[in-house]
């Protein structure tokens, strides 16, 4: 059994993994100490698991491609004072192999057994396929 869970999130608004990064590296005003964090209403209760080892998985145009280690989760009070959850992520956004994934509100859990793998470092930086003719080809079981 795995001391650890993930998270499972659409990245709304994103056209690409490289979109993501961009829009968390350099546009995005969600920063503490120098690191991005994804906010959201729902606290995870399953926060000790998170923090030991979770990531984020990103679902970017339908298709589950990259992820996230989660390095704490923060809480934060709004001006509306309203108490939210701030995941702070790791910098580095790892490229996984792709998996098509419907539509869902919020985030989700995930197991680490049914996590996609990630792409060795030698893959990183391959021409990309389109994430659709990716996910295609991955339901039919040529990656």
């Amino acid at each position: 059994m795995s001391d650890h869970i993930n998270l499972i999130k659409l990245s709304v608004g994103s056209d690409s993994v490289e979109q993501m990064e961009d829009w968390q590296k350099n546009r995005s005003r969600q920063r503490r100490d120098g690191q991005y964090y994804h906010l959201t209403r729902m606290w995870p209760k399953r926060e000790a698991e998170l923090v030991n080892g979770g990531s984020i998985y990103w679902v970017v145009k339908g298709f589950l491609q990259a992820r996230q280690r989660i390095i704490r989760l923060d809480e934060m009070i709004g001006d509306d004072g309203i108490r939210r959850c701030a995941i702070v992520l790791d910098s580095e956004i790892i490229r996984t192999s792709i998996a098509p994934k419907r539509p869902f509100q919020g985030w989700r859990y995930l197991k680490p057994e049914d996590a996609p793998v990630d792409l060795g470092k030698a893959r990183q930086n391959d021409d990309a396929l389109p994430a659709e003719l990716a996910g295609a080809l991955a339901e039919i079981g040529v990656f």
